[in-house]
Order: C-alpha cells, then structure tokens, then sequence
C-alpha cells in the first residue's frame, strides 16, 4: 500500500518531514533565473526552466535525509504547459531518488472527472493502445467535502496503482473553521471528515495499520490534532503548518503514536528559502537548504523520543 512506502521512507531516514516544492522566482538564486532567461527569454518557458533547475538542486541536496517532497501544483500551472512539465519532470527526478511524492492538488469533483484526475496524478492515461503515466506522484491531496462521490473513483486508482491520498480533515489555515469547526451532532465537521476518512481507508488498508486514505491535519491546531491522532486510529497525517506558518514542533508532536508515527510533517518556504535566511552565497541554496532540514528533522524527533 502506497503510504507503507511513505511509512518505510520516513523509518529508513529517521525523519518524518516532507519538504514542499512551491517555488517562487523570487525564491530561487539570481544566477540560475538568469540562465534559464538567456536560454529561454522571459517567458514562460525560461520561467518553468529556472523551476525545474531549482528543484533538481533541491531534491540532490535532501534525498537521503528526507523522505518525501510534496509539489503544490499551482506553482507550477501558472506558467502553463512549460509549468506543467517542470512539474513531471521534478515528480520523475524525486522519485528516480527514492522520495516518495504528494502532489499538492486538493482536487475535488465527482464520477468521471475525479477519474480523470486520479489517472492523471495517480495512474495512468490511456492513449490509444498504451497506458501512460502522465504524472505519476505517489499520492494527492484531495477535497472531500463532495463526499464519497468525489472519493470513490480515486479509490479504485488507488488499489490498482498502488497510490494514496490525503483528505483535507482541518487545515492549517486561520479561518478554517468558518465551516470545519461548525457543530453537527454535536461533533465539529472536521470530526466528521475525520471519521469518513476512517472508513475509505478500509478499502486500502496497509502492514502498519495506516490506510492508504490520509488526512491533512495542521500544525496551526495543535489540541485538535491530538483529539483526532485519538480519533483516527488508522488514518496517516500530513501535517502543513510548520515553520512559516508558525507551527512549532511541540505543535506537531500530537500528530505521531506510541511507536512514534502516523504523520510526515511538511515545510516549504523555510527550507526553499534558507539560504536568503542564512545570507550564504546563492550557489549555495541547495546546502541551505540540507542544514535547514536536518535542523527540522532533529527538531522534530526531539519531541517524538
């Protein structure tokens, strides 16, 4: 099952953090921008090759001590279908390292058009006689307030693919709970998706008692990620909100069991930006970027031991 994988990854490097890919232009180093505009001009194409560059710096400076990356695909749509290749071609690097992948998509629809979705991240496109992996992550970040109608045709993808997802339970962000904090049956909606989660995952179960169905809990609600890391005995947890977004590893330390897993913890902006935070050299983005995972995954497992 897809998320053994991610679990197998995150024991092998002692480090159950993820490293979000949401490059900005302004993120990355003069040096290559520029390069990528002599070759390309300022275009859209010179835009998603300066992307792709960064990223290869990034993923060869953390695949041995991160496990996961997670592309939010936005940042990458903006620059159209030049954007849309540096996405397939960062998701087939990671993974030509080891890392597992979550493309951060949060899609959301129904029957055949959540089919079209999963084949595109998660399976594969039929193209006359042959079936293409169109971009072949790991897993996706999914919307689930459509219900099981949105949730089901990724589901069959998922056991025939070997893929996983993760539900958006309650996130990270300060007005989530307009809507995922209101009272049904005297339960918050979060609670509920919650439990939804619980029963897809019967459909994939995995070795370690973690589904193939996960939930996207935020580091920003700390005593609500303890409540359902009690709740959601089954249920794996990506964990947005660390770092930038002032999540701390106290705050994170309710996402994990007694064995010390259960949830992958993701930074973005921290790492992909930690050589402007450090003041070093431009040429040295991508060895930033390593001390400042390395310092997130010690701060980490400090508070799982």
């Amino acid at each position: 099952m897809s998320l053994d994988r991610l679990i197998d990854a995150i024991k092998r490097t002692g480090n159950p953090s993820v490293a979000g890919l949401d490059p900005k232009l302004e993120y990355i180093p003069e040096y290559i921008v520029k390069t990528a505009f002599d070759e390309h001009g300022q275009t859209l194409e010179g835009a998603a090759e300066a992307l792709w560059i960064y990223n290869k710096g990034i993923i060869d400076a953390l695949c041995d001590i991160v496990p996961a990356v997670k592309p939010q695909a936005a940042y990458y749509e903006m620059y159209g279908w030049p954007g849309m290749r540096a996405l397939a071609l960062t998701i087939e690097y990671a993974k030509s390292k080891g890392m597992y992948v979550i493309t951060d998509g949060k899609r959301n629809d129904i029957g055949s058009t959540m089919e079209a979705y999963a084949s595109a991240h998660l399976g594969v496109t039929r193209v006359g006689s042959n079936k293409i992996s169109a971009f072949g992550g790991d897993a996706l970040t999914v919307n689930g307030y459509l219900g099981k109608d949105g949730i089901m045709p990724l589901l069959e993808v998922c056991k025939s693919f070997d893929s996983g997802i993760f539900v958006l339970v309650k996130t990270s962000n300060p007005s989530s709970g307009d809507l995922q904090d209101k009272i049904i049956e005297d339960r918050p909606v979060y609670y509920h998706m919650g439990q939804l989660c619980e029963e897809w995952g019967r459909m994939l179960p995995g070795k370690y008692g973690y589904s193939g169905v996960g939930a996207v809990v935020g580091a920003t609600w700390p005593e609500q990620l303890s409540e359902l890391r009690a709740q959601l005995p089954h249920t794996f947890f990506l964990v947005p909100g660390y770092g930038a977004q002032g999540g701390g590893a106290a705050d994170v330390k309710g996402a994990f069991d007694n064995d010390g897993i259960g949830g992958v913890v993701n930074s973005s902006r921290a790492i992909l930006c930690a050589w402007k935070k450090e003041g070093c050299a431009p040429e040295d983005y991508a060895s930033a970027a390593r001390r400042e995972a390395l310092r997130m995954k010690d701060d980490i497992t400090a508070v799982i031991d």
